[in-house]
């Protein structure tokens, strides 16, 4: 292949001698290192290995970003162990080739630099990124049950020693500009109009690429990382079991036997991914990724461009829902008649973003954004309203009456109700068809989920651009019918009752929440209602209730009644201290886990099945989506009704009509089965 028939990369030498090898995969959104684009960079490299130039820089050609990673759709097509130990040593071979190159070579990032991305990165010389808080990098391939493959493990660790590289590879965590520069990782951060500059400055003065200094690389000494690899388990245990998630075990092995010798490191990386490619858990974790792939390209930029959002209420919900709006670069206004409201919500918005942002100059910059309105003067000016009053029919439609006159043509208003039907609250405009449902989940920086609520008049513009304006503040939007609890809250609904349920029956509730984090949720369901709030619980759970024949359970409205509300109030089903549950010391407990684990897991899968049966979302792959993004929902599962064809359908209906038989119809298998 010549290099004057490119389709993905664009040759550039300038006058100085320094190519700049520009990245624009055709027909793709973001950059990915599919197998074209590897074949095309081959090319390239064999020009290079031959040519006389000064210096090489990789540069994107997308506004999206630098890289993303490997084409994740191309490891799906592969049918066996050998397919993928050939990609993996295939892409090691180019990035040796990269690595080698007998001049300087530099990376130039903007944007999100993950993945593949990061490995390429790290095989040239030098790393320079735009100082924007949307650049970040990383290597998150432990996050689809491996870990890095194209010699990322090797490279990390030469480049930035153990600590840093394990902790970066372990947690799969994306690194803003300002911790990438400070482990090493990045070696400039520069605005846009420096980025060239620094690129020359670097590749015409070679100063020597970073390594750690030698006292962390004495870390890397087999007897250290002995001590150092038991304790990286012990962390890692403390979070997640090996049975369910081994790639971060697997890494673990692999640095603390081969990291002495770096050849070997790269030849035992490839098998080590090979190996967990074929694993149940990361066949599950790649479809979790598609699944937030199909959940991010539903919705279209281009319909909606939003500058100004107004939100109504400064509650908790309200005023977190602002904030993230005003991180994602947008001037918000908040309105709320409650000054000491709005007082919190600014406060807890300073704490976000000194956590997010960490430069006095960006924390500053996004405070600015974010406006108190007491008197509600920015709803004239918003291209987007969002409505989190307290959860009453009367208010909300008194409140919509009172803004309609005031609303700018053409605004997207949305409501974050979680349990009064769209068509109902509608009712408040003159023109019905112009209220959704934009319902997020708390807490709003941690869940990634917003659920797109319609009712039977809702336009079809309306939902389109509410899915829009979701993408715009980098949330995942699923389009969701406007029936009771929507879809995540009445699937979680039933799960959360029938831990109290337990609880009642004596069953201890450490054990009940044991038994549920063994299944692999992040949290156990009496833990959950304390940090949502019991008082909520048992308002949607009535609400549900009566909809669907839920049973609540008389304990939740006791201790409703005293005041025990959960996490907030002190006190909860556990006592909280310093926001932390103090929990007992479990008792010896002799009744079935099994049937513990079933109790609480297939009414919430038994409720997954009625949602599809009544078309509440598109389809099965839209339930689980929904169930994982916006409950946590054990990932390496694949989702409820994932989990419940590899289990089998048959199975699972037994179990159920054994619990009827024992518990009584709560049991009973849905006719959408």
């Amino acid at each position: 292949m010549s290099i004057d028939n490119l389709q993905h990369w664009r040759w550039r030498e300038d006058e100085r001698g320094i190519v700049w090898l520009h990245l624009d995969v055709a027909g793709e959104r973001v950059n990915v290192l599919s197998t074209a684009v590897f074949s095309e960079l081959e090319s390239i490299l064999e020009t290079l290995e031959s040519s006389s130039v000064k210096g090489l820089a990789f540069i994107s050609d997308k506004s999206s970003g630098f890289i993303a990673g490997a084409d994740v759709k191309e490891f799906t097509q592969l049918s066996s162990r050998e397919q993928t130990l050939a990609m993996i040593k295939r892409g090691q071979t180019i990035m040796d080739r990269i690595d080698a190159l007998p001049f300087p070579t530099v990376a130039v990032i903007n944007g999100f630099c993950m993945g593949g991305g990061t490995e390429l990165s790290l095989a040239c010389d030098y790393r320079i990124a735009l100082d924007d808080p949307k650049t970040r990098m990383g290597l998150p391939e432990i996050k689809l049950g491996i870990h890095p493959g194209y010699g990322g493990t090797m490279r990390s660790l030469r480049v930035l020693g153990p600590i840093a590289a394990m902790d970066m590879m372990l947690t799969g965590r994306g690194l803003d500009v300002y911790r990438a520069r400070k482990i090493g990782l990045i070696d400039y951060v520069l605005p846009q109009r420096h980025l060239v500059s620094a690129a020359h400055h670097l590749l015409e003065t070679t100063p020597r690429p970073h390594r750690p200094g030698r006292l962390i690389r004495l870390l890397g000494l087999r007897p250290v990382r002995r001590l150092l690899a038991r304790k990286m388990r012990n962390q890692v245990a403390s979070k997640i079991s090996k049975a369910h998630y081994p790639a971060p075990y697997t890494l673990i092995d692999l640095w603390e036997q081969h990291a002495g010798n770096e050849r070997r490191m790269l030849s035992q990386e490839a098998r080590s991914v090979a190996d967990l490619s074929i694993t149940e858990t990361a066949g599950n974790l790649i479809r979790v990724f598609m699944l937030q792939n199909r959940l991010k390209a539903a919705g279209d930029k281009s319909l909606i461009e939003p500058r100004h959002v107004h939100v109504i209420g400064a509650g908790l919900m309200g005023g977190d829902i602002a904030a993230w709006c005003a991180l994602q670069g947008f001037r918000v206004t908040v309105q709320d008649t409650s000054t000491r409201s709005l007082a919190a919500t600014i406060e807890r918005a300073a704490r976000l973003f000194t956590r997010r942002l960490k430069t006095e100059r960006r924390i500053k910059s996004v405070m600015d954004r974010l406006i108190p309105d007491e008197k509600g003067s920015g709803v004239k000016h918003a291209d987007v309203v969002i409505e989190a009053i307290f959860e009453d029919i009367e208010a909300k439609q008194t409140l919509y009456r009172n803004i309609e006159p005031k609303l700018k043509p053409g605004a997207l208003v949305t409501t974050n109700t979680s349990s009064i039907a769209i068509d109902i609250l509608a009712q408040g405009f003159s023109d019905p068809g112009r209220l959704a449902g934009l319902h997020f989940f708390n807490p709003v920086a941690q869940l990634p989920l917003v659920e797109i609520v319609h009712g039977e008049h809702t336009r079809e513009e309306i939902i389109n651009q509410a899915l829009a304006f979701t993408r715009h503040i980098d949330k995942l939007p699923l389009k969701v019918k406007g029936s009771p609890g929507f879809l995540v809250n009445r699937i979680l609904m039933p799960y959360l009752l029938e831990a109290i349920i337990m609880e009642s029956e004596g069953i201890p509730k450490t054990v009940i929440d044991q038994t549920s984090i063994d299944f692999g949720m992040p949290m156990g369901p009496i833990e959950l209602a304390d940090t949502v709030g019991l008082d909520i619980g048992l308002h949607v759970g009535e609400i549900l209730g009566r909809a669907y024949g839920f049973q609540v359970p008389a304990k939740l409205k006791d201790m409703v009644n005293k005041g025990h509300l959960g996490r907030k109030a002190g006190q909860g089903f556990y006592q909280y201290q310093n926001g932390k549950p103090i929990k007992p010391k479990n008792k010896p407990y002799e009744l079935d886990r099994e049937e513990l684990q079933d109790r609480l897991i297939l009414r919430l899968i038994n409720e997954a099945i009625a949602c599809l049966r009544e078309g509440v979302v598109d389809d099965a792959d839209m339930v689980d989506a929904g169930v994982i993004f916006g409950t946590g929902f054990a990932p390496f599962r694949g989702g409820p009704l994932h989990y419940l064809e590899g289990r089998g359908r048959q199975a699972m209906q037994q179990s159920l009509k054994r619990l009827q038989d024992r518990f009584g119809d709560r049991f009973a298998v849905d006719g959408g089965w």
